[in-house]
């Protein structure tokens, strides 16, 4: 089994990344919103194709189509290592909101 070396993370790469906008803990939540987010589009998106199939009288040939879309959703990358990516390739920010409230 081969590793390609550009899907690994480094652990050291993360941390300084983080420390150059807070805390490690900072980014770690950051990049959680983003997987989630990145999950919830990766759902709907399967949830749209599989809604597109028409239910036909054959269930086999309905089976076959929801079976190839799913292979083919399982081909992408996991949400949490796409949002580490967006974070080590400066595409996920994240800030504080500069409103005070008191309650």
């Amino acid at each position: 089994m081969s590793v390609n070396h550009f899907e690994l993370v480094n652990p050291i790469e993360v941390k300084m990344h983080a420390s150059q906008h807070g805390s490690l803990y900072e980014a770690i939540v950051s990049v959680g919103l983003r997987a989630r987010q990145i999950n919830d589009q990766i759902r709907n998106q399967y949830l749209a194709r599989v809604a597109d199939l028409a239910e036909s009288e054959e269930e086999n040939v309905t089976n076959f189509d929801k079976l190839q879309i799913s292979r083919e959703f399982d081909k992408i990358h996991k949400p949490t290592f796409l949002a580490m990516r967006e974070m080590l390739d400066g595409e996920l920010r994240w800030w504080y909101s500069t409103g005070s409230q008191q309650q």
